[in-house]
């Protein structure tokens, strides 16, 4: 037991590694930047106190955003509404055949929220946390929980990023691209006269010609993945989604949350815009429930989809069968009209 302890404890100790290279890497720019050139290098006063201004401006931002990532708790699952009642619990712990198992499961399934399946169909479970798992929800090993609408498990922040902090994250990334940027863009003039000796040698020459190499290549490398997470972000899906595409009890579906641009971002940044750019929760939804793309959009276009998937034959007309473990299912496609929109709506009903 004690060592085991040890090593869990050693290892917990080790994630932190990369958060601290971080800080160190900030900290040191941030010595670099205003002490090295603002105080030491620039003549002009003018100049001196509006690269000051901008700079922290930035670097607030910046490090509020990081440390809202590192500390936000990660979001799991309720075990009220997700755990298995008593009852089924004790049966599906007794039970020996897997296929009986994953029978109990899709039972108490059916009274839950969840439309999400394993590669083979079967009902996503998690034994660790002794849980259904809800849609978009993914175990993770590192922080030994559920987490909701997992995106990854970060190192560098040495959290898991989902629903909880994924405004955060991308905050994080934003601002920190911006701050490269300011560094860069301000810094490169006296890395240039320091490199054709324009400047004689000094203790800041250095540290100037460091900051902006460090800067321009934490600029690219942030910029790359601050513009594949914007983009994840306008199709609703997630770095496990992007990898693995969500399969639905339809099949899989690479779009199956995209609700369109607009409500795709909000979903992540919620209505109140004044607060998209500040690391405070705005997020649509509660993480453990989504709504799909085949809800509140016109009915053609659902049929379109529909089809494209081969869900209903192309004239429309007659419903297709599913064959779900044996059990056929029909998927019905509902048209509801009112004076404000158009919603379809799809159900699974036994035949």
């Amino acid at each position: 037991m004690a060592p085991s302890y040890v090593v869990k404890s050693c290892k917990k100790l080790l994630n932190w590694i990369p958060v601290v290279f971080i800080n160190l890497v900030v900290f040191w720019s941030y010595y670099a930047y205003v002490v090295e050139l603002c105080v030491y290098t620039i003549p002009g006063d003018a100049e001196r106190v509006s690269y000051l201004v901008v700079f922290h401006f930035f670097f607030f931002l910046f490090i509020w955003s990081y440390w809202k990532t590192i500390l936000s708790t990660p979001a799991c699952p309720s075990s009220n509404a997700f755990g298995l009642p008593k009852a089924e619990k004790e049966q599906y712990e007794r039970e020996q055949s897997s296929e009986v198992q994953q029978e109990l499961l899709k039972k108490v399934a059916l009274e839950m929220p969840v439309y999400t399946r394993t590669a083979g169909g079967a009902v996503r479970y998690c034994d660790s946390c002794q849980l259904i798992k809800p849609d978009r929800c993914h175990h993770c090993s590192t922080c030994e929980m559920c987490v909701l609408k997992m995106d990854h498990h970060c190192p560098w922040v040495n959290n898991c990023v989902g629903f909880s902090n994924y405004k955060f994250f991308v905050l994080f990334l934003g601002y920190g691209f911006v701050y490269c940027l300011v560094i860069s863009a301000t810094v490169i003039r006296y890395f240039i006269m320091f490199w054709t000796k324009q400047l004689s040698d000094t203790h800041a020459k250095f540290h100037i010609l460091f900051l902006f190499l460090v800067a321009a290549m934490f600029f690219l490398s942030i910029l790359c993945l601050f513009s594949y997470h914007l983009w994840l972000i306008g199709q609703n899906r997630t770095t496990n989604e992007a990898m693995r595409s969500p399969i639905f009890r339809n099949g899989r579906d690479k779009k199956g949350f995209s609700l369109g641009f607009s409500r795709n971002v909000a979903e992540v940044f919620g209505d109140r815009k004044i607060l998209w750019l500040f690391p405070i929760f705005s997020g649509l939804g509660d993480g453990q429930t989504f709504v799909t793309r085949l809800v509140h959009i016109d009915p053609e276009q659902a049929n379109q989809i529909l089809q494209q998937n081969g869900k209903i034959p192309a004239d429309g007309e007659n419903h297709s069968s599913l064959l779900e473990n044996g059990v056929a299912h029909t998927v019905a496609v509902i048209s509801e009209k009112s004076a404000a929109d158009q919603t379809v709506s799809v159900t699974m009903e036994s035949v």
